[in-house]
């Protein structure tokens, strides 16, 4: 009998919650990858197969498992597509192919192969660190696919789901939220992950609960009823009355909240324009047509990180001009390509580095790869023009004023007219009043300016008390910035996730930032929370927030600053 059946009514287990949703459901445990020893014989017809057919059973293994992603990427949209594009490509992967085929063809057994070469690349790709080492959950993957296929074992994954259930896991690759049924998914709970990891990411582009490195999820009985509450990150087995009544109650006030559209503002009429983060041409067609003003981050890396070339002018104007159209006269920030080392693009690899999170990134391809972002630049001046609506372009991981005029260079040469930077080194909020003057606005991505003040990798999920947005001194530089800003008479945005906190997003409001960009999902609570309080109020919580010692006594002293309605509908 697992922990999960002999566990007491109410027994909670906790985590780091994404979003603020919360549900009550039956468990559905995701299959397991298969355990097979390393040195267990391939059959074939019950007889142990020789080398040749070791090698081709593995080799038509790795075809398989490819094809089928392939085809579940051709299924998908938005986000896990273009997740599980990228995951093929590392099934199709010619260098683990060939030292995997290399290994059998000297006789080593087929799975001591197949993990032998597989955790050398893991190791590589944790020693790379940043985008490379969130990777690693997708390259198991790919492993546990390639043995079951090859052994003739059943591929794990997510069961078929008769009825609306929670979702728990170790940790959910690409392949796997593909295949979920979104239709009988209420919530995911993994043991594993990050708030920033791509599960937390596509939980959110689909609005649902998530819960991530919640320690005995595993354990839970398949079938148990348990409560998911993204905002306590609790999983509480079997569940009281109450607590059903509660969480109730909180989805009828969510569902409430979601029924008003109307343009973000405090309650003496300052706007905040509410905006959308999206990745994709189909996130934005998704979100378009929802209760936001906009977008505030257009992650323009996804259509690179699925290519083996670079994108060309006319496929990237096509994108652009789509999503430009989906909003209509609706503002949209582009954010020019965020890759380089921690970000590996096929067509544009960098030379091995110790610290990617501190290469070549973002803007810095520049120095050695100009022609993509002219590219960029010249899609989205023709998306301009083809549109008739003006995109605001900004640049990643700008760190000096020089940067920023020569970004503003490139981009107004080609022809964009509105040009700004993001703000996610530590450099460039204390420098937030050079660089607004050689640019029109600055946005603040807050995840990337946690993990560089806090010198905290942002994928370690086990510090993520360390990269609580509420830390003061990460409020300190969206201050400084902020104050900048107003000086200058030019916006400053927040992209980052700590907008999507309606406790936090008054803070950032009451600091002096002009608009806020997160998840479609997160915009109805925000909304409310703004129109409850006045400029001023803001203003005396964003004061608390930045006297306060610790990020827990910070948010602490602005919980209780709030109007006392708006604490009680948030549950704050």
């Amino acid at each position: 009998m697992s922990a999960a059946s002999t566990a007491a009514i109410g027994h909670v287990l906790q985590g780091v919650g994404v979003g603020r949703r919360a549900v009550v459901g039956p468990v559905a445990q995701v299959r397991p990858a298969p355990h097979v020893a390393a040195d267990a014989p391939l059959l074939v017809d019950g007889v142990p197969a020789d080398v040749a057919t070791a090698h081709a059973h593995v080799e038509q293994a790795f075809a398989d498992v490819a094809a089928r992603l392939r085809e579940q990427s051709g299924r998908s949209t938005g986000t896990v597509k273009d997740v599980l594009a990228a995951t093929a490509q590392m099934a199709d992967d010619r260098a683990l192919r060939t030292q995997v085929l290399a290994r059998i063809d000297a006789g080593e057994p087929v799975v001591s192969a197949i993990d032998g070469i597989v955790e050398m690349f893991a190791t590589m790709f944790e020693n790379a660190g940043g985008y490379l080492a969130e990777r690693v959950t997708d390259l198991r993957s790919v492993r546990d696919r390639v043995v079951a296929a090859a052994m003739g074992l059943p591929a794990p994954g997510v069961p078929s789901l008769e009825r609306p259930s929670v979702i728990v896991a170790k940790d959910l690759a690409p392949a796997d939220t593909a295949a979920l049924d979104l239709t009988n998914v209420l919530a995911i709970v993994t043991e594993l992950g990050g708030p920033t990891g791509h599960t937390a990411i596509i939980a959110g582009q689909f609005g649902l609960p998530c819960i991530v490195r919640v320690a005995g999820a595993t354990a839970l009985a398949d079938g148990a009823d348990v409560a998911v509450d993204a905002a306590d990150g609790t999983v509480t087995v079997d569940p009281s009355e109450d607590q059903r009544a509660e969480l109730e109650r909180r989805a009828t006030v969510e569902r409430t909240l979601e029924s008003d559209t109307a343009p973000g503002a405090t309650a003496d009429g300052r706007a905040i324009a509410l905006l959308a983060n999206i990745g994709t041409a189909e996130d934005a067609a998704r979100v378009a047509g929802g209760g936001v003003e906009g977008v505030g981050l257009f992650r323009t890396e996804v259509l690179f990180l699925e290519s083996t070339t670079a994108p060309t002018q006319e496929d990237q104007t096509a994108v652009y001009t789509r999503v430009l159209r989906s909003f209509g006269d609706r503002k949209v920030v582009v954010r020019t390509l965020d890759a380089g080392a921690d970000k590996p693009l096929a067509f544009a690899t960098q030379p091995d580095e110790e610290n990617p999170a501190l290469g070549v990134r973002g803007y810095r391809l520049v120095r050695t790869h100009p022609e993509l972002l002219d590219t960029q630049l010249e899609a989205l001046a023709h998306a301009q023009a083809a549109t008739g609506t003006t995109p605001w372009v900004m640049a990643p991981m700008i760190a000096t004023a020089a940067e920023a005029r020569e970004f503003a260079r490139r981009a107004r040469a080609a022809g964009v007219a509105t040009v700004g930077v993001m703000i996610e080194v530590p450099a460039a909020a204390l420098r937030a009043q050079e660089i607004l003057a050689e640019v029109d606005f600055v946005s603040l991505g807050t995840n990337d300016l946690a993990q560089y003040t806090m010198a905290t990798d942002r994928l370690r999920g086990e510090l993520a008390d360390l990269l609580d947005p509420w830390q003061p001194a990460v409020l300190d530089l969206v201050d400084a910035t902020a104050r900048a800003g107003q000086q200058a008479r030019k916006p400053v945005g927040v992209c980052g996730e700590s907008a999507s906190d309606p406790v936090l997003a008054l803070v950032l409001v009451g600091l002096g930032v002009t608009s806020l960009s997160m998840s479609a999902g997160a915009v109805p609570a925000v909304r409310y929370a703004l129109r409850h309080h006045t400029t001023a109020e803001c203003a005396t919580m964003a004061a608390a927030a930045l006297a306060a010692p610790s990020a827990a006594e910070g948010r602490a002293a602005v919980v209780g600053l709030l109007h006392a309605d708006v604490r009680e509908t948030l549950g704050a």
